[in-house]
C-alpha cells in the first residue's frame, strides 16, 4: 500500500438540552406511558394562569368521563345560580291550630331539596322540635307527613349503574334528605354456619323492605359484607358472609323512599323529645288530604348552611347527594327543581361562559353517570373562571389537599405537592380523574385537569400516574 488515507471521525451532533417546558412535556407523557396505563385514554391540559399559557396538553378536546371531577360544573354553576350565601328552606307546618298544647291535625315537613339536614354539612333535628316545644306542643292529634313536591320525585339519574343503587354513595336526591339519605343495616351471625345472618335497623328504617343473602361462614372465614338494590325487586339484599361466632357488624346504605324515612325519622324525634304522636308516618304521596292542606300554618323554618359551607363537604369529601342538589340550583326560579331543568339551566349558564357545547355532555351532578363525558380543557375553563389568587373563597379552601384533607388527605405525602396541589377526585371503575390547582418551585400557578379512561392495570396504578404527573408540576421550575 502505497499510502493510507485516515478516515475523518465524524460524530452525530449533540442535540440541545431539553427547555424545562420540553422536560416538563417528556416527563407527563412518560407518566402516561407506565406500567398499568399504557392502554388508557388520556386527556391532559395543563394552563399557566399567571402567564395565560397552555403550558402541556394531550388530546385536550377529547371527551372523556370525568367520574366525581363533575362536581366541578355542579358547584361553580351553584354558585354563579343562586350565590354563595344561598340557604336551603325546610318548614314544618299544620293542618289545624294548637290547642291546649294538642294539633288536632296533621304535621306537615315541607322541603326545597336541603341535602345537609343531619349531615356532614347541617344540623341535627333536635333544635326543630324544641322550636315546636316552646309554641307549647305536646301532642299531636294526627299525622307526620314529608311533603316533596318542590323538587321531582327521588330517581336514579341517566345510566346510574344499578349496583351503585344500595350503597349510601347511590342514595337518591329529593326534596327532603336527612342524614345524608343513609341509613345502618346490623348483620349478626346465624345460629350456625351455612344459616343466612340475621339483619337489624334502626327503628326510622323499618319500613325499608330488606332481604338476607348472607350466610354463617365457618368460624375465622374472611367477612364480606354489600348491598344490592337489584332491577325490579321492591327490598334491599344484603349480600356475602360472616364468619360464625363473629360480632355482629354494620353496613351503611341508602335508605330507599327517602321522604318516608324523613318523616320517620322526624317522627320518633318528636317521641324522643316528649311530644305525643298518635298518627304514623307518611310520603305525602301515599295520603290523602284536604283541598286546602297548602295553606297550613307553619310552625318553623329551618335554614339550612349556607352554599358556602355545604360546598366544603361536597368538594373534600365528594359527597354524591350534595353534587345532586348544587345541580339542581341552576333550575330557573319558580320551576319544578327537575333535572332536566337544571340541566337546561346549565346550558344557558355554561354558553354565557363561553364554553362551547360540544365539549361536554353532563346529564347528572355528582359524576355517578357513565353518559357524562368532559374535554379536559372544559374543566380548565372553569378552573380559570372560579380561580381566586387570595385562596379564601369558598371554592378555593372546599378543594381538598394534597397529603392533608378530603379525598387526598392520603396522597402525596412528602412530596412538592403535599399542602400545594389542591384538586377535585374522581374515581370509578377503570376511570381515575383528578382536576385543579398546583403552583411551582417559581410560584407560578397552573391550573389543570388529567383524565384516565380504560386503563389495563390497577386504579392504584393509575392514581400512581396520575399523581406523578401532580407532583412534577408542583415540583417544575422555567
Amino acid at each position: 500500500m502505497i499510502g493510507c488515507a485516515k478516515a475523518a471521525a465524524t460524530s452525530a451532533p449533540i442535540p440541545p438540552p431539553l427547555t424545562a417546558l420540553q422536560q416538563l412535556s417528556q416527563d407527563i407523557t412518560a407518566a402516561t406511558m407506565a406500567p398499568g396505563v399504557q392502554r388508557a385514554a388520556w386527556g391532559i391540559v395543563v394552563h399557566s394562569l399567571d402567564r395565560n399559557e397552555r403550558v402541556f396538553e394531550l388530546n385536550p378536546r377529547t371527551l372523556l368521563v370525568p367520574g366525581s371531577v363533575t362536581k366541578l360544573i355542579s358547584v361553580a354553576s351553584a354558585a354563579a345560580a343562586v350565590g354563595w350565601d344561598f340557604t336551603f328552606e325546610t318548614s314544618v307546618r299544620a293542618t289545624a291550630p294548637i290547642v291546649d298544647g294538642t294539633l288536632h291535625g296533621d304535621l306537615l315537613i315541607v322541603g326545597s331539596g336541603d341535602p345537609s339536614i343531619d349531615g356532614r354539612a347541617g344540623q341535627p333535628l333536635s333544635p326543630w322540635i324544641d322550636a315546636l316545644r316552646a309554641l307549647g306542643l305536646r301532642r299531636i292529634d294526627g299525622r307526620v307527613i314529608g311533603d316533596d313536591d318542590a323538587v321531582e320525585e327521588p330517581r336514579p339519574q341517566l345510566a346510574w349503574a344499578w349496583d351503585d343503587l344500595g350503597y349510601q354513595t347511590g342514595a337518591l336526591f329529593g326534596a327532603l334528605n336527612l342524614s345524608e339519605n343513609r341509613m345502618v343495616v346490623t348483620v349478626s351471625p346465624g345460629a350456625s354456619p351455612d344459616l343466612f345472618a340475621n339483619l337489624s335497623v334502626e327503628p326510622f328504617a323499618v319500613s325499608r323492605r330488606l332481604r338476607s343473602r348472607v350466610m354463617t361462614g365457618p368460624p375465622g372465614s374472611t367477612q364480606m359484607l354489600w348491598p344490592e338494590q337489584r332491577p325490579g325487586e321492591p327490598y334491599l339484599t344484603i349480600a356475602g358472609s360472616i364468619p360464625w361466632g363473629a360480632p355482629s357488624a354494620q353496613l351503611t346504605v341508602s335508605v330507599g323512599n327517602e321522604t318516608s324515612s324523613f318523616a320517620a325519622a322526624f317522627r320518633d324525634a318528636l317521641i324522643d323529645r316528649g311530644i305525643e304522636v298518635t298518627g304514623d308516618a307518611y310520603d305525602v304521596d301515599d295520603v290523602a288530604l284536604s283541598p286546602n292542606w297548602k295553606y297550613a300554618a307553619s310552625l318553623y323554618t329551618y335554614r339550612s348552611p349556607t352554599l358556602a359551607a355545604i360546598v366544603q363537604p361536597l368538594l373534600k369529601e365528594s359527597i354524591n347527594l350534595y353534587g345532586e342538589a348544587a345541580l339542581r340550583l341552576n333550575a330557573a326560579g319558580g320551576a319544578l327543581a327537575t333535572n332536566d331543568a337544571a340541566l337546561e339551566g346549565l346550558r344557558a349558564r355554561m354558553a354565557a361562559w363561553g364554553i362551547p357545547p360540544d365539549g361536554w355532555q353532563i346529564v347528572d351532578g355528582s359524576g355517578l353517570s357513565r353518559r357524562n363525558a368532559v374535554a379536559p380543557e372544559t374543566f380548565v375553563s372553569i378552573l380559570q373562571r372560579m380561580y381566586d389568587a387570595s385562596g379564601i373563597s369558598p371554592w378555593m379552601t372546599g378543594l381538598p389537599i394534597a397529603g392533608r384533607d378530603g379525598t387526598l388527605a392520603g396522597r402525596m405525602k412528602g412530596t412538592p405537592a403535599e399542602n400545594n396541589v389542591r384538586a377535585k377526585t374522581g374515581t370509578m371503575s377503570n376511570i381515575r380523574t383528578l382536576a385543579g390547582y398546583a403552583r411551582t418551585r417559581d410560584g407560578e400557578t397552573l391550573a389543570f385537569a388529567i383524565l384516565a379512561n380504560s386503563f389495563e392495570g390497577s386504579g392504584s396504578a393509575a392514581i400512581e400516574a396520575i399523581d406523578r404527573i401532580a407532583v412534577r408540576l408542583a415540583g417544575f421550575s422555567r
